[in-house]
């Protein structure tokens, strides 16, 4: 009823811009015979963090449609800390593309190795899992008119 109810009202806007940081460890069982971090476990990871962060966007629940390209630069090893940062960068209608960015950090150093990002693209869903609208993000700093950019070459590459 609730979602109803607001699926008829303005969808105003974002609720939070602000960035979603996730925390994990690396467990033996996360990990390959390299004790490297599987990378479909990363991915969950980053996948997760992208729902976080357009949910916190928008207040809906999301469904991820499409990833662009992830790209692997490092691995991570069994006992690190991954950092998952994910920020909403693009939206249309009834979709966000978040950027998701994800560091290994050692626990002695505690500074963060990039290991993987790309853009998760979601589409907000009522309780019937039909689309439904959500506010829409405007890019004003340049940096947010460059990831607007990126995310809106990626999606178009996808189609």
């Amino acid at each position: 009823m609730m979602g109803n109810l607001r699926a008829l009202m303005d969808v105003g806007e974002p609720f939070s811009k602000e960035p979603v940081v996730v925390l994990d460890e690396v467990f033996p069982g996360h990990t390959n015979a390299l004790n490297t971090l599987f990378g479909g476990r990363l991915m969950s990871i980053m996948d997760t963090a992208a729902g976080m962060s357009a949910s916190k966007f928008a207040h809906r629940e999301f469904v991820t449609v499409s990833v662009d390209a992830l790209k692997f630069r490092r691995p991570a090893f069994q006992g690190d800390i991954i950092r998952t940062t994910a920020r909403v960068v693009w939206t249309s209608p009834r979709t966000v593309g978040v950027h998701v960015t994800s560091c290994r950090l050692s626990r002695s150093e505690w500074e963060g190795e990039e290991i993987c990002s790309g853009f998760f693209f979601m589409v907000a869903i009522d309780e019937s899992m039909k689309p439904v609208e959500i506010p829409q993000f405007k890019p004003i700093s340049e940096d947010e008119q460059e990831m607007w950019a990126r995310a809106q070459s990626a999606r178009e590459a996808m189609r």
